[in-house]
């Protein structure tokens, strides 16, 4: 309500009971419709109390995965709201709603466990928004959020809780956040705690080596926290050709709908791996509905995005894109050496930060390369008994780094390009200007000024005498570019492999 609908009401513009909602109202003017939707708006109304001066506002938040989000993403905003909405001192207070087991004989209708309180809007009797409706109309809250189920049968009918192939020791506690990953971790945060919801199927993509894994395994073992009969499968795709072939070759299809089609969470890699092979993608395309149907959730990694899959059924395709699509990119320089400093904490190790910047600086691949120079620095460092310095780190890597100084030639890279766009390689050259192929020259420019040494003047003298402000133009603007838009980021990253490779 407003100041003047609050008085209108007699209720004081300033009264205690009342600032949480005036805070959450505040709040919405602020952030983007769907993230007010996703994470503010689910959340119980706050326990607001009054001692010595101080107001303590207390809320109580559904799961942990959420109460994670809300705190880094949310609390601070929340708390300079508070503070000018409410006179006084003012503190804020997130923490997990307590869980109790159930009262005998199950949940009654109009019964809600604690701990999965129903939204504020909810108990009000405020419209829901529309993702938010349709949950509630099937039976499932929005974020973590459970309403009864008065239609199905009692959980002891139902089957037996099926857990296989998780990584225990990948969870979210041990990801690294960071810009490159920022946006699948956060959709991922959001299924772990709202599954058979929003972002179904959630479609991670991105070079190898970059925690696509990571981030599946972590939601399922966020789940199976949160759920512990919760039925989950984690596999690659060659493992889901194998079982198809398997009982293709026995007649025995009825075990494979009994091991996919029952299942609560999905987990699949490299989907990329199904192309070509007709028979898989149509009994992938049967689990596929068949979980979507149950309101199970689907997560999915492939090397590019639903469109860029070769060789796979369109209507496979258009299916993987109807949720969530999202990159996992190459990590920028301050979250490698983050990832560097937690790796090497994790093996209770303290990495020097000036070590950490040198490692990172010199292998900027993915995290699998990044962790793989890590082991070897530790290792040395253990073997020869000496601390770990930016010396002894450049002594571990030398075979590493002499590989990463080889010269890559300019021509290589317009070579490299022009294949990888078909076009000519005179075109690099030419006077030439149409969208075709001056978009590939400038990725060439671009490409020859991060991954050689030569100034801007030689570069553009070796494409066609151009200036270099034409060659400043291009590395300006791709580099821009690359931070926006997910598809150019792969399609540079795929270069940069190949011409390192």
């Amino acid at each position: 309500m407003s100041a003047a609908e609050l008085t209108a009401a007699g209720q004081s513009p300033n009264d205690p009971a009342t600032l949480w909602q005036r805070t959450c109202e505040r709040l919405a003017t602020e952030l983007p419709e769907q993230q007010f939707n996703t994470w503010i708006r689910p959340l119980p109304p706050a326990e607001v109390s009054q001692a010595e001066g101080t107001t303590l506002v207390s809320v109580r938040v559904a799961n942990r995965f959420m109460l994670d989000w809300i705190r880094t993403q949310y609390s601070a905003r929340l708390e300079v709201i508070l503070r000018d909405l409410q006179a006084g001192e003012i503190r804020l207070e997130l923490a997990l709603a307590p869980r109790m087991a159930a009262p005998a004989g199950g949940l009654r209708p109009g019964m809600v466990m604690p701990g999965r309180a129903l939204p504020s809007n909810a108990q009000s009797g405020a419209a829901l928004p529309s993702h938010m409706a349709q949950a509630q109309a099937a039976n499932q809250g929005p974020a973590g959020a459970a309403y009864p189920q008065t239609s199905e049968p009692a959980r002891t009918n139902r089957a037996q809780p099926q857990v296989m192939g998780l990584n225990p020791a990948l969870t979210f506690d041990n990801l690294v956040p960071g810009r490159a990953n920022q946006m699948a971790r956060t959709a991922a945060l959001h299924v772990a705690g709202a599954p058979g919801q929003m972002y179904n199927p959630l479609f991670i993509y991105g070079g190898v080596g970059l925690g696509k894994t990571h981030l599946m395994n972590a939601v399922g073992n966020a789940l199976l926290a949160d759920k512990p009969d919760a039925r989950i499968l984690y596999l690659h795709a060659e493992q889901f050709i194998s079982d198809v072939v398997k009982n293709y070759q026995r007649k025995t299809f009825d075990e494979l709908k009994a091991k996919y089609h029952q299942l609560d969470l999905l987990l699949i890699d490299d989907v990329q791996f199904f192309a070509g092979k007709d028979r898989t993608q149509e009994e992938f395309f049967n689990a596929f509905e068949a979980l979507l149907a149950k309101k199970a959730h689907i997560i999915m990694t492939s090397d590019t995005y639903p469109k860029g899959l070769a060789n796979i059924d369109e209507r496979l395709t258009s299916r993987f894109d109807a949720g969530l699509t999202v990159a996992i990119e190459p990590p920028e320089l301050e979250m490698r050496v983050a990832i560097l400093i937690k790796k090497a904490a994790q093996e209770a190790i303290e990495m020097p930060e000036d070590v950490a910047f040198f490692v990172a600086k010199n292998v900027r691949a993915n995290v699998r390369e990044l962790e793989g120079a890590l082991r070897k620095v530790l290792a040395f460092a253990k073997f020869s008994h000496k601390e770990i310095t930016i010396n002894l780190a450049r002594e571990a890597l030398k075979d590493l780094l002499s590989i990463q100084n080889r010269q890559i030639s300019v021509e290589n890279i317009q070579k490299t390009v022009a294949d990888f766009y078909k076009i000519k390689v005179a075109d690099m050259y030419s006077k030439k200007r149409p969208a075709s192929i001056a978009r590939p020259r400038q990725i060439a420019m671009y490409l020859a000024k991060e991954l050689t040494q030569k100034s801007l003047p030689e570069i553009g003298e070796l494409f066609g005498g151009r200036d270099h402000t034409t060659v400043l133009h291009a590395v300006r603007k791709i580099g821009g570019e690359r931070g926006k838009d997910s598809e150019l980021n792969q399609q540079l990253h795929v270069l940069e492999q190949t011409l390192k490779g």
